[in-house]
């Protein structure tokens, strides 16, 4: 048994998929073949982040504007970021829930090496890799209690979430809030590209889509996951060359009393590891094996896939990216305190994810959809800020947004099972 022959991100298409048309005549035959199949990818979500946002558009008043977008854009990158690690959790079908108190354990180690007068002073940058570091390194103290001893994941992570918050609560009520004065670290958050500098970003990520697809085809080359078809191809290329310009324009355009806006390194952040995971996931025999592990963790074993080492460098990546949030997070108040991560955190990180199409039963989803989910809890929470509701109803409308999630995937599911996909 090989690695081909379990769950992967591009397994086997079945035999009707084979024989659909190809060329513009092949679209519109192959949206009803994954319409009748349950396989709708990011549809579903784009679909409801564009119903949301025309929502608000005509009920909160100043919602639809460009300052309000670069908002959306910091407030969303922390939680993004955690949610990505989230995805490679959910993949093998674990769970860790000690991501929200990690992030507050990257955000405390980063303003205590930055600190001034604390006699271990260091630069920023420097103070920002040791916290991602210390992070990953505890996701792999966790992912090994998991791999090697054969804990549940969910009561690991359980007693993480409880130490780590113990751990934050010691420390900040002996020394208080702590200010982070370093100016490298509150970049992460508060720092704006030129004009230029935004756009050639934008043309750096129009470019990686199509060259993404060359890679594919050069890589895959004599399978079926090297046929791309011609008309979706330029109309996604087209589609993340818009998305991409589109997004620099309006961030461009926004202003603070006199002040013009641009692009906020946050977001250029949460878009670099989203093709660096996405990369990960689908490109690398490494997320290969996370995608057979989660599909079938025997099969996996059988097929010559170390399923430990997988599962503990899993909840290394989940730590790292818990620490990076955190720093962004701790970057848009300047300083940690007792009052930080905030107490959704944990629950935004994993909503995104599921609510992206990640199944919690592991073995399916994307990357992609963890940014999506982000995206699409920021734009309900940003818009519910706006009208001025009340968290109650917040928490409410997103407890509905993920269970409606959720069903939706489970429909899919069915379907793709009856269809044999």
């Amino acid at each position: 048994m090989s690695t081909a022959d379990v769950v992967g991100p591009d397994r086997p298409k079945p035999m009707e998929e084979e024989q659909l048309p190809t060329g513009f005549a092949g679209l519109y035959a192959r949206a009803r073949f994954n319409l009748r199949t349950g396989n709708l990818g990011p549809l579903p979500i784009i679909v409801g982040l564009l119903v949301v946002v025309l929502l608000f558009k005509f009920t909160a008043t100043n919602f639809f504007t460009a300052t309000n977008f670069v908002n959306l854009i910091t407030e969303s990158a922390g939680t993004a970021m955690l949610a990505f690690g989230v995805v490679f959790v959910l993949l093998l079908g674990e769970i860790d829930l000690s991501i929200g108190y990690l992030a507050g354990i990257g955000a405390l180690t980063v303003a205590e090496l930055q600190l001034p007068g604390s006699g271990h002073q260091m630069n920023g940058l420097l103070a920002m890799v040791i916290a991602v570091a210390v992070c990953a390194a505890i996701g792999a103290i966790q992912g090994s209690i998991v791999a090697l001893v054969g804990v549940p994941s969910f009561v690991v992570t359980l007693g993480g979430f409880l130490i780590w918050q113990g751990v934050i609560l010691n420390t900040l009520e002996q020394r208080g809030t702590i200010i982070i004065q370093d100016r490298w670290i509150n970049y992460t958050d508060a720092y704006l590209f030129s004009p230029l500098g935004g756009y050639l970003i934008a043309a750096v990520i129009a470019v990686l889509y199509p060259l993404s697809v060359l890679y594919k085809r050069i890589t895959a080359r004599g399978t079926h996951i090297a046929q791309v078809n011609l008309w979706a191809f330029i109309a996604r290329s087209v589609s993340v060359a818009g998305v991409a310009f589109g997004a620099v324009a309006i961030c461009n355009h926004a202003v603070v009393i006199v002040t013009h806006l641009g692009l906020p390194l946050a977001g250029v952040i949460v878009v670099f590891f989203f093709i660096v995971l996405t990369f990960l996931a689908k490109w690398t025999t490494f997320g290969r094996h996370v995608y057979a592990v989660g599909g079938n963790a025997e099969a996996a074993r059988r097929a010559g896939i170390n399923v430990a080492r997988i599962r503990i460098l899993v909840f290394t990546i989940s730590g790292a990216t818990a620490g990076i949030g955190g720093i962004i997070f701790a970057a848009q108040v300047n300083s940690v305190a007792l009052t930080f991560p905030p107490g959704n955190l944990l629950l935004n990180a994993i909503a995104s994810a599921v609510i992206g199409g990640v199944s919690l039963f592991g073995g399916r989803g994307e990357v992609r959809g963890a940014l999506l989910g982000a995206v699409l809890i920021g734009t309900l929470q940003n818009g519910l800020n706006t009208l001025s509701v009340s968290n109650g109803w917040i928490y409410i409308v997103t407890g509905l947004v993920l269970l409606g999630a959720v069903t939706l995937d489970t429909v899919a599911v069915r379907l793709q099972a009856r269809s044999g996909r």
